[in-house]
C-alpha cells in the first residue's frame, strides 16, 4: 500500500506544473492586532473542589487537607488535620481572562486543573474562589458546578478515559467585582500584531492611509503600526469611532510557510506557501514473517512409558519490497494536498514524508514538531 501511495503521489505532484491559483484571502484588521494598553488580563487562583465520588486527593497530598482545615476553622469548626479523611474534595488552580473593559457583575468563563492526585473532577463543585491578577489585585471570584467534557470509568482491572477528567472548566463561572482601569489613548494608537510581519504591518498601515486619505499611520517595526489620530477624533466621544473605522478595513495578511506536525495526536496543519524543491525519494518496506507450525510426536506402538510431545517449528521469511526513486520538482502545497486527500493515507504517513523532506532541505517551510 506504501509501495503504491508514494508512487501515486509523486507522479501527481510532478505532472501538476500549476497553482490552483487561490486567492489571497482578506481579513479585518482587528481579527490580526491588539491595540497597545487595552490587552487582556490573565488572572489565577488557589480553590477547592468538592462534592467527588471518592476521586478527590489522597491523604498524603497534606497542602489539601490543611486547606480544609483551615476553611473550616474560618467557619468555627475546629478540627484536626489529622483526623481528616478526604477522598470527595481536590485542591485546583483556577484560570481566566480578563477581557478589557469588563465590566462589575458581567461574567467570564474559568477553567480549573487539578494540582493534587485527584483522579476525576467530574460532579464536583468549585467553592467561592479570589482569582487576581499579576499585579496582586483580585478582578473575579469564581464559583460553580465543573463540566469536564469527558469521563474516565474504571472497572476491575480496565479502565476507559476520554478528554482529561482532571481539568474542567465552568462557563460563566467567574464574577468581575473589580473593572480593569483602562484609558484609551487620545492622540496616538499603537496597533500591535498578533504575528509579527513587516510586510502586513506595511499593508495595514497603507490600508489606514488609503481609506483616512492622510498619512496618519506607519510601520514603527514588524510587530507595530503607528497612528497618529486626527484632531476631529481626539475626544472620548470620537475616538471610539475611529478605532472601529480602523478595526473594519480589510487587508491581505503574509503568512509564513510552515508545516505543523504533532506526533502525539497525528495531526498535520499545512500552510498555503509551503513549497518542495526538486528532490529525489526512495522509499521500501522491510516485510518480516513469522510462522509457528505445531509438530506432534507420539511415541511407538505398544511402548510403554510414552508421552505425546509437541513441539513447534519456527520459519522466520524476510521480504524487502522494491523501493520507487522518484522526482519533486517545485510541488506546491495545494499539489501535495490533493494527492493526500485523494489517497487517504494515514497522518503517520504524511509526518514521515515531511520529516525526510525536511532534513533533505527540500522542504522549503519551517517545520514545527509539537
Amino acid at each position: 500500500m506504501k509501495k503504491i501511495f508514494l508512487l501515486i503521489l509523486f507522479l501527481v505532484i510532478i505532472s501538476s506544473h500549476f497553482s490552483w491559483g487561490i486567492a489571497e484571502s482578506k481579513v479585518r484588521i482587528k481579527e490580526i492586532v491588539k491595540i497597545e494598553k487595552l490587552e487582556e488580563i490573565q488572572l489565577f487562583g488557589y480553590g477547592l473542589i468538592v462534592g467527588l465520588d471518592g476521586t478527590g486527593d489522597k491523604r498524603g497530598v497534606t497542602f489539601t487537607v490543611q486547606s480544609v482545615s483551615n476553611m473550616l476553622q474560618n467557619m468555627g469548626i475546629t478540627v484536626n488535620p489529622e483526623d481528616l479523611r478526604l477522598k470527595n474534595v481536590a485542591a485546583v488552580i483556577v484560570t481566566a481572562t480578563l477581557p478589557p473593559f469588563a465590566k462589575v457583575g458581567s461574567c467570564i468563563d474559568v477553567t480549573i486543573s487539578s494540582i493534587g492526585d485527584a483522579t476525576n473532577l467530574q460532579g464536583g463543585t468549585l467553592l467561592l474562589t479570589s482569582l487576581q491578577g499579576i499585579n496582586g489585585i483580585t478582578y473575579v471570584s469564581a464559583q460553580g458546578p465543573i463540566s469536564i467534557g469527558g469521563f474516565n470509568v474504571k472497572t476491575g482491572g480496565t479502565s476507559t478515559q476520554k478528554n482529561h477528567p482532571t481539568v474542567g472548566r465552568i462557563p460563566g463561572g467567574g464574577k468581575v467585582i473589580k473593572a480593569p482601569l483602562l484609558h484609551i489613548p487620545l492622540k496616538e494608537l499603537s496597533l500591535i500584531l498578533s504575528n509579527p510581519d513587516f510586510t502586513t504591518a506595511t499593508r495595514i498601515a497603507e490600508a489606514i492611509n488609503n481609506d483616512f486619505q492622510n498619512n496618519i499611520a506607519y510601520a514603527l517595526d514588524a510587530g507595530t503600526v503607528k497612528i497618529n489620530t486626527p484632531q476631529k477624533y481626539q475626544k472620548e466621544n470620537s475616538i471610539i469611532n475611529f478605532i472601529s473605522q480602523i478595526e473594519n478595513l480589510s487587508i491581505n495578511p503574509v503568512t509564513i510557510a510552515k508545516v505543523v506536525i504533532n506526533e502525539r495526536t497525528g495531526t498535520v496543519v499545512i500552510g498555503e506557501n509551503v513549497t518542495i524543491s526538486p528532490v529525489a525519494v526512495a522509499q521500501g518496506n522491510l516485510f518480516v514473517t513469522i510462522k509457528s507450525t505445531p509438530i506432534i510426536s507420539q511415541p511407538s506402538p505398544l511402548s510403554q512409558g510414552g508421552e505425546t510431545v509437541t513441539t513447534e517449528k519456527k520459519e522466520i521469511q524476510v521480504e524487502e519490497e522494491k523501493s520507487r526513486v522518484t522526482l519533486l520538482k517545485g510541488a506546491t502545497v495545494e499539489e501535495l494536498v490533493k494527492s493526500l486527500n485523494a489517497l487517504q493515507v494515514t497522518p503517520r504517513d504524511i509526518i514521515a514524508i515531511f520529516q525526510a523532506l525536511k532534513e533533505a532541505g527540500a522542504l522549503q517551510a519551517e517545520l514545527i514538531i509539537m
